[in-house]
Parts: C-alpha cells; sequence; structure tokens
C-alpha cells in the first residue's frame, strides 16, 4: 500500500497541463464496440479505471494496444458478449458496455454494478431506455441480460438527468432504426464529446448539450478516430489548489465554458480567473471569504467538486453551507478534514464549514476518488505534514497528481506505508 505525503504552507506557482479527461475516455472506449475495425483514441489519460477498461475490452475479444496516451482498439473480432462481475465491480462505467454490444449484435450480458462508495447509483434508468428500444431484459443471478431482433428509435424521457444512462442509450439508438428522442437528458460536456465522436462515425446525432438529443438511426458505423476532450475535474481540483494555498497557477487546458459554476465561485472567494490563451490563470485571494455551494446537474456546480470545495472553505474567514443534492453519502472526507482541525457539522445533506484555527496535518484515509482529492488540497495548506494513506481511489481518476502538484512547488510525494 502506497500513501502520499504533503508538507503544506507552500503558495504553489507555475503551469500544469490537464490530462484527458477520465468520463470522456470511458464511453470513447467502449463506443469502438459499436462496429469492427481499428479505432484510435488519443490523449487517453494513465489512469486505474482506463487499465480497467481495457482489461474489459479484452476480456469481449478485442485487440487493444495502450502507448503513452494513445490507445488502438481492434474490434472486429469480439467473442464475448459478457463483462464479468470481477470487472464490473471495480468499475461502474463498464456498465456503459450494454447499449453497443446490444446495439450491435443483438444480445449483451452484463454485471449488475451494485453499490458504491458515495451512494447508490442504479441503472434502472438505463434499463428502462432499452427496453423502449424493444430490449428484453432480464436479472438473472446477478447480471441484466438484453436481447433484442433489431432496436427500434422511440421517444425516451429521464425521470432525472442521467450521464451514464444518456451515453448507453445514445450510443445503442446509434444503430437502432428510426429516430430516438432523448428527453431530460445529461448535458455534460462528455455527452457532447460522445455524441461528436459518434458522429464522426457516421452517427446522425443533434441536441448534444441541450436536455433533448435527437438520434437518426443508421445501418453501421465506421471506427472512432477522436482526442479526449481535457479532464474538467482535475482542471478545477487545480484550480482550487492556487486559490487554497495563496498561489498563482496557469492551469492549461481549463475550459472556462465547462467551469462557469467553479469560476463564479471562486471568484467570490476572493480568487481573481484570468482567462489566457490556452487556459486559465487562477490567483488564489491572501484571505478566503465564505461561500454556499448547492451541487447539481450540468451546469450547475459539479458533485465532483464538492469535496475539494469544501477543504477551500476549511480554511475561509467565515461560515459557509454546502448543500449535496446528488449523492445521498458524499460526505464521508468531512470526518478526516475534521481529524485535521476542520469545523465543519453535518445537518441532512448540508454541511456546515465555520472558520476554525489554522488546520494541522494528520494522518488520513481516502474514501472515494474526490475525497481522495480534498484531503491532499487540504495537506497543501495545512501546517506540519499530512499523509494520505488509501491513494488507489486517487489513481482511478488523477494522473500523477502528486508529480504535477510537486512541479508547482508543492512539497509532496509518493512513499510506501
Amino acid at each position: 500500500m502506497e500513501k502520499i505525503v504533503i508538507k503544506g504552507g507552500v503558495p504553489l506557482s507555475g503551469e500544469v497541463q490537464v490530462s484527458g479527461a477520465k468520463n470522456s475516455a470511458l464511453p470513447l472506449l467502449f463506443a469502438t464496440l459499436l462496429t469492427g475495425g481499428v479505432s484510435e483514441i488519443s490523449n487517453v489519460p494513465a489512469l486505474r479505471d482506463i487499465n480497467t477498461a481495457v482489461k474489459l475490452l479484452r476480456e469481449l475479444g478485442a485487440e487493444v494496444a495502450l502507448e503513452g496516451d494513445c490507445c488502438q482498439i481492434n474490434t472486429e473480432k469480439i467473442q464475448s458478449i459478457e463483462a464479468p462481475y470481477e470487472l464490473v465491480k471495480t468499475m461502474r462505467a463498464s456498465v456503459l458496455v450494454l447499449g453497443p454490444l446490444l446495439a450491435r449484435f443483438g444480445h449483451a450480458r452484463v454485471s449488475l454494478p451494485g453499490g458504491c462508495a458515495i451512494g447508490a447509483r442504479p441503472i434502472n434508468l438505463h434499463l428502462k431506455g432499452l427496453e423502449a428500444l424493444g430490449a428484453k431484459i432480464k436479472l438473472d443471478h446477478g447480471y441484466v441480460e438484453a436481447t433484442a431482433d433489431k432496436l427500434r428509435g422511440a421517444k425516451i424521457s429521464f425521470d432525472l438527468p442521467t450521464v451514464g444512462g444518456t451515453e448507453n442509450l445514445m450510443m445503442a439508438a446509434s444503430l437502432a432504426s428510426g429516430e430516438t428522442v432523448l428527453e431530460n437528458a445529461a448535458r455534460e460536456p462528455e455527452i457532447v464529446q460522445l455524441a461528436a465522436a459518434l458522429t464522426s462515425m457516421g452517427a446522425k446525432i443533434e441536441g448534444a448539450g441541450t436536455a433533448v438529443i435527437h438520434i437518426q438511426g443508421v445501418e453501421s458505423l465506421k471506427p472512432l478516430a477522436c482526442r479526449v476532450i481535457p479532464d474538467r475535474i482535475e482542471a478545477g481540483t487545480f484550480m482550487i489548489a492556487a486559490a487554497i494555498t495563496g498561489g498563482n497557477i496557469l492551469v492549461r487546458g481549463a475550459i472556462s465554458e465547462d467551469q462557469e459554476a467553479l469560476i463564479s465561485k471562486l471568484i467570490e472567494t476572493g480568487a481573481e480567473i484570468v482567462p489566457e490563451a490556452d487556459g486559465l490563470r487562477v490567483i488564489g485571494a491572501p484571505k478566503v471569504a465564505p461561500v454556499n455551494i448547492r451541487t447539481s446537474v450540468f451546469p450547475g456546480f459539479p458533485t465532483d467538486m464538492q469535496a475539494q470545495f469544501m477543504a477551500l472553505m476549511a480554511v475561509a474567514d467565515g461560515t459557509s453551507s454546502i448543500s449535496e443534492t446528488v449523492f445521498e453519502n458524499r460526505f464521508m472526507h468531512v470526518c478526516e478534514l475534521q481529524r485535521m482541525g476542520a469545523d465543519i457539522q453535518i445537518d441532512g445533506h448540508t454541511a456546515i464549514v465555520r472558520v476554525s484555527r489554522q488546520i494541522t496535518g494528520a494522518p488520513v484515509m481516502a474514501t472515494d476518488l474526490r475525497a481522495s482529492a480534498s484531503l491532499i488540497l487540504a495537506g497543501l495548506a495545512a501546517e506540519n505534514t499530512t499523509e494520505v494513506s488509501r491513494i488507489y481511489h486517487l489513481d482511478r481518476g488523477y494522473e500523477k497528481i502528486e508529480k504535477k502538484l510537486a512541479a508547482l512547488g508543492a512539497n509532496i510525494w509518493r512513499e510506501q506505508e
């Protein structure tokens, strides 16, 4: 087991390049299953979740070559339509093979992903949508088994916006007969990229990035060639790193349009945000002002930035409130921040963060991906030394974060526990 050690109190400065977006790369990798031939995806981040996706593609029979940030996938000879529990349990996004396999082969068997540390994330909206497209769904011994002679277009209205559900159905509908309309669809930048990628493969998709997406099914698609967009959550994490240390960082790859909710809140804290040619410069304020936030689906404040923003509020000069509306169990980092001296009280789905003495370093434990980032950010601002254990969570979604922070001046390193 490894841990990350941080000696805090250093204002960060310099430039950092944001890696490719995990949450965009994963559906793109699985979209290659919609057709045979060799697809190529570049700017793929080196992450545990990417390695899991590659293992799953190989399990299905794809030939995958991953060199640097470039991934080549040959899906000509898919030999299996089953995503086993052993892989799905380690990465919920594995369920995104369901739509492509069903659309191309008329049959898919995918393990139910189960719960996760930050709360239940059921796939009922995925399954309801596939049934509307004509699939027969059977739950058997912990697996979803979906069959369809030929998917047909339908009008599908999501009860709630769902990123995974929108992606799964958009991929499946690309090969369905007729038109599919997805109402109350997710609007995230990752949805927009997937739609653009599918369109480059020959799909006919309009409206991605809005609440209503139209997909006109086609008979076949060609292999994919695309570049993964920058990771807006990684970018946001570095933006907060500048704010929490009173630093000055140019975050290369940060896109203003993808960060509007975070930018507005950082400006309220007193930080200065300066757009530059290929990114955003963030200059932290000498004293952080308290800000209230409420998470929501895009374009609202992202739940994936809630834990990191809470670390920033732990050093703010005043009282703030943070309301979590997306996941029911996404405050597990609170106990660890309290160990560092943060004054945080939970009231239902809201955390009240009060001004406290200087937070201090402590041994803490990561409970999920974004909680890991929150604790590292807190460690950057804390007096003395912080040790963050169970960092395998961190490696699911951040590429070499300790090396990137060290290049900005942070006193941070990885070592064996």
